[in-house]
């Protein structure tokens, strides 16, 4: 039976190789990671590959749209494969954990931007930033 990744490479006109689905399975099972966190995973799982060669994979397969971009101001770009929908972010100022956020708004915001603008709007992105339960419990037990 052939994987779901295979497919979905293949669905987009790219060649299956064991570099890119490695990729794919390391952003999958780590969403929000950087490039250097895919690296690693992708090394613990079939060995050697250049940071290049994941810089690689990582932009044919945004630039298909399978795996979704995140550029945080101020941090490294993050990776993840929800791309299906329509959601933000929210980023912990202390750790840097991030999260995703469900958006019931996105149709209503674009369309009213894009009707103020004259742009044809197809993507919002909203990056929240806070400090995340555990930091804030960290927080709270430093000052007892």
């Amino acid at each position: 039976m052939q994987d779901e990744r295979t497919k979905l490479l293949r669905k987009h006109g790219l060649q299956v190789t064991a570099q890119r689905l490695a990729v794919l399975r390391a952003v999958s099972g780590r969403p929000h990671c950087t490039a250097d966190e895919v690296a690693e995973d992708v090394r613990a799982e079939i060995g050697s590959i250049s940071r290049q060669a994941v810089y690689d994979a990582l932009g044919m397969l945004v630039e298909k749209g399978i795996i979704r971009r995140i550029q945080p101001a101020g941090s490294p770009a993050l990776y993840e494969d929800r791309v299906e929908d329509k959601h933000h972010h929210v980023i912990c100022r202390a750790c840097g954990k991030t999260v995703d956020v469900d958006c019931t708004l996105c149709e209503t915001h674009c369309s009213t931007a894009s009707a103020d603008s004259g742009y044809r709007i197809d993507e919002a992105e909203v990056i929240y930033w806070g400090i995340c339960p555990k930091c804030l419990a960290e927080a709270s037990s430093e000052g007892d």
